[in-house]
């Protein structure tokens, strides 16, 4: 009689050990990404303010600040962090594709994660013009990919489960929009839904976005899209213009990005690969000289003008979508970490206002809010993740149609200048591998040392 309770003590412990490390692990790493989300974003605002605050105080110090910083953000990733560069999701793409823990370990290191978070704040006390949430996606995919040494049967599956629930929590954590999230995993980062998959990534953005609104509360990251009494009947043709606009200018921008030896200097192409410390000193230069033009309305991300375009407030300049662009290009070219969403929402939202002057009957945040829908949709050619977010991020549902329409426009026109932005630049990670891409084999069954416990091996819940 006490050989049998002993039996079934050891075998409820172990039960409960392997509950543990299934469902336990994987929950509080889903946390953890939304805790780093949010107080990364906090981090985030709070040095850009600061910028803000030196700026203000003394209108040229960007011409010393903002080339220091982003010489130092190239200097330590290139030292130090090789792998942190850009805006991240490339980092990820190119994970989930190539498979192998081999490519997770170089690109989504927690030395990586917290170089990304690191570097990308001094590149904001800088003015620069970046974005968190590309780096929010590859310190969330970071996080919970390193969770595979808690599991004791690993295999590339559960690698790429992990890191894809984590990418996915971590886009949704930092800006409160849950189903941009999950349609994030599935067109942008995967390409691909598995249906083993589609239970860890909802899990994960569950929990990272109770924790986001238990520290922030429950809110809409660019407020309310007010659209009162019925649509004008300049609609239909206010979609198509705003989609053929934003459509060009980001498929200008994917071009411009993915073609530097086409249109880059001979002699600043030579000094960005022989000497990219002293370039991305005169990027600096160049974002800092853009943004006193401006009247430094295009340092940063641009959270405050989209925001205030959105509310109907006062409007920008006609040629802040252009300034912007400029120094969003700066930003970029030098390799600093540093996301592209938020700034392309900026832009889009300076070429709504300029098309108001063409649309004039139309309401302003209306126009806005399709612009930026097309421009993010132009940029990264993923229509159903730009108008999720998008949507989220205005709370506008009463223009999901038309939002809809733009980002479908607006992705086909881009793909006529250039490929998929991130699709293209984690293929030239994937390159860096020398490894072909392939998916990931279906994990293979061990036997358990206990005759009655399952056979099928650890994997986070579904």
């Amino acid at each position: 009689m006490f050989e049998r309770i002993q039996y079934f003590q050891g075998r409820t412990y172990r039960h409960a050990r392997r509950l543990t490390r299934k469902y336990g692990v994987f929950w509080v790493g889903a946390i953890v990404v939304g805790l780093v989300a949010v107080l990364y974003a906090r981090l985030i605002d709070f040095g850009f303010d600061l910028f803000l605050r030196v700026a203000h105080t003394h209108f040229w110090l960007p011409l010393l600040i903002t080339p220091a910083a982003c010489a130092a953000s190239v200097w330590l990733t290139r030292r130090f962090f090789n792998g942190a560069e850009g805006s991240g999701i490339p980092q990820v793409i190119a994970t989930l594709q190539v498979g192998g823990r081999t490519m997770g370990e170089r690109l989504l290191s927690l030395w990586i994660a917290a170089g990304k978070i690191a570097i990308s704040f001094i590149a904001i006390l800088g003015g620069m013009t970046i974005g968190r949430e590309g780096p929010t996606v590859q310190v969330g995919a970071a996080i919970m990919f390193n969770l595979r040494r808690l599991y004791p049967r690993a295999n590339p599956l559960i690698d790429r489960q992990l890191a894809l629930a984590g990418a996915a929590a971590g886009l949704s954590a930092a800006f409160n929009t849950p189903l941009a999230g999950i349609v994030f995993a599935i067109e942008e980062l995967s390409r691909s839904f598995e249906a083993r998959a589609s239970g860890v990534v909802i899990t994960a953005v569950v929990f990272a976005g109770i924790v986001a609104l238990g520290i922030n509360g429950n809110y809409t990251y660019f407020g309310t899209l007010n659209v009162a009494g019925p649509f004008p009947r300049t609609m239909a043709v206010a979609v198509v213009v705003t989609a053929i606009v934003t459509g060009i200018a980001g498929g200008l921008f994917c071009w411009l990005l993915l073609n530097t030896r086409r249109w880059i200097p001979e002699p600043l192409q030579r000094m960005r690969a022989d000497q990219p410390v002293r370039f991305a000193a005169l990027c600096g230069l160049i974002v800092a000289i853009v943004g006193i033009v401006a009247g430094g309305a295009t340092f940063g991300s641009g959270y405050t003008e989209a925001r205030d375009l959105l509310d109907g407030g006062h409007a920008l300049s006609m040629f802040y979508p252009v300034l912007k662009f400029a120094s969003m290009i700066g930003s970029y070219l030098p390799g600093i970490p540093g996301g592209i969403f938020a700034p392309s929402l900026s832009i889009g939202a300076g070429i709504g206002n300029v098309l108001h002057t063409l649309f004039s009957s139309m309401s302003l945040p209306m126009l806005v809010g399709l612009a930026m829908v097309g421009y993010l949709a132009g940029v990264t050619q993923s229509p159903i993740t730009a108008f999720v977010i998008v949507m989220e991020m205005i709370n506008g549902h009463a223009l999901v149609i038309s939002l809809m329409a733009t980002a479908l426009i607006s992705s086909r026109i881009s793909r006529f200048f250039a490929p998929p932005l991130y699709e293209a630049l984690s293929e030239r990670y994937a390159a860096s591998a020398h490894v072909r891409p392939e998916p990931a084999p279906a994990p293979e069954p061990e036997p358990e040392s206990d005759p009655h416990a399952s056979t099928a091996p650890e994997q986070p819940p579904h």
